[in-house]
């Protein structure tokens, strides 16, 4: 499955697989416990692949920082946790993406990459491969 079904939804944790399209929402199913929730046109609704890291060149797709905490952990789970203090996890996030932007990039921000990439991994959702012409916009 690829991140463009995966959904953050504001106010709620973790993250949600986009089930089906109804006429006044969605309905998506939670990766923490399974339960379906309607989603309704007012919620803040957030889809994993359009989301991106501040760097100080530019904005790195999430796909592509999933895919470098994947090479760094070589294909396992974090080494740290979610809920570490926050020179732990900017040491760590600066380990993965040594040039992100540590003005616009807060470590509520690392927290939330940390505690995604986790559950992803933990549902089975480890294909992060960079598509071909994202790949070639990065190199530029």
């Amino acid at each position: 499955m690829s991140l463009d079904k995966i959904l953050s939804i504001g106010g709620r944790p973790g993250l949600y697989k986009l089930l089906t399209q109804t006429r006044t929402g969605f309905v998506a199913e939670s990766l923490l416990d399974g339960k379906r929730v309607t989603v309704g046109m007012t919620n803040n609704v957030s889809v994993l692949s359009e989301i991106a890291i501040f760097t100080l060149k530019e904005e790195l797709p999430l796909k592509t920082v999933f895919k470098k905490i994947q090479e760094k952990e070589n294909g396992g789970t974090t080494a740290i946790g979610h809920k570490e203090d926050k020179i732990k996890l900017e040491e760590y996030f600066f380990e993965v993406v040594p040039d992100y932007d540590e003005e616009r990039v807060y470590p509520s921000d690392i927290k939330k990459v940390i505690q995604w990439y986790n559950l992803l991994h933990k549902n089975g959702i480890t294909d992060f491969e960079v598509d071909p012409e994202e790949s070639d916009t990065e190199e530029e």
